[in-house]
């Protein structure tokens, strides 16, 4: 017996890395799964490492509300219904200043980022108050969602997951009558194409040396941020609202910290690229 047991979740961006992570522990807990990309030959490649029948892929851009809306169909024309929804995709500026900034790009952030969450939130509540349904729906946090976490040369990236956990609150405040859950889980720091030290900007370059250090010491696998997702899914957060879940919370952090120095001399520190 899994602990998402015929349970359907939609994770937008999990192709790769975090949203993959936590769509495989997902299906090893019993769940069936939405894959989603703005790319049709990454959802094809990703829906193909899972079982047949437990994995169903849709292309779509999180920026429209219009494709999250016919995401919520399409989920439902599949699976017979949604449990819960994941508003994981995201991304991130090159690493530099604002004033070296590309305008166009810092403000696809926001967009992806913060707009995307906006419209997945927005359909699927939308969808489980039509049909009564006491859904959850999980956004991510990240760098610059805790108080005193400042998120220089990535502003863009810094400033939408500070809202995203303000709105995710204020969201699980307007509908927690409902049955509805909404929780914020930070995934901690994981070793993704988003955190890549390939072909540094020259403001990164600078701070390579102290940048791949944070690296080793407080990285972790996606696996971790996936149990915690797997746990708010589950009948755990049943009857909450606005639950706050860390892969990096205060007692994980001082154990990385703690641990590096053995981890380091041990060469058991993990540079995998997720």
């Amino acid at each position: 017996m899994g602990k998402l047991d015929h349970k359907v979740a939609v994770i937008t961006g999990s192709t790769r890395g975090i949203g993959k992570a936590i769509a495989h522990e997902f299906v090893r807990q019993g769940a069936k799964v939405v894959i989603t990309s703005a790319s049709v030959a990454n959802v094809q490649s990703a829906v193909a490492e899972f079982p047949p029948g437990t994995a169903y892929g849709f292309v779509c851009d999180v920026v429209s509300i219009a494709d999250m809306e016919r995401l919520v169909a399409a989920a439902v024309n599949k699976f017979g219904r949604i449990d819960c929804f994941i508003n994981n995709a995201g991304i991130s500026e090159p690493f530099g200043n604002i004033t070296e900034s590309d305008p166009e790009v810092w403000g696809r952030v926001i967009d992806t980022n913060l707009k995307g969450t906006y419209n997945g939130c927005r359909a699927a509540i939308g969808y489980f108050l039509r049909e009564n349904i006491r859904g959850k729906i999980i956004n991510m946090a990240g760098s610059g969602t805790d108080s005193g976490s400042n998120t220089p040369w990535i502003s863009a990236y810094g400033s939408t997951k500070a809202a995203i956990a303000r709105f995710t609150f204020a969201v699980a405040q307007e509908y927690k009558h409902t049955g509805i859950a909404v929780m914020l889980l930070h995934p901690g720091l994981v070793r993704t194409g988003m955190v890549s030290a390939d072909n540094p900007t020259p403001e990164l370059s600078k701070q390579l040396a102290t940048f791949n250090t944070i690296l080793d010491i407080f990285a972790q696998p996606p696996s971790v941020a996936a149990g915690l997702a797997v746990q708010l899914a589950s009948g755990w957060s049943d009857s909450k609202t606005g639950v706050y879940l860390s892969a990096l919370c205060g007692s994980r952090k001082k154990w990385l910290l703690l641990s590096y120095p053995f981890r380091k001399i041990l060469n058991r520190i993990d540079r995998q690229t997720y």
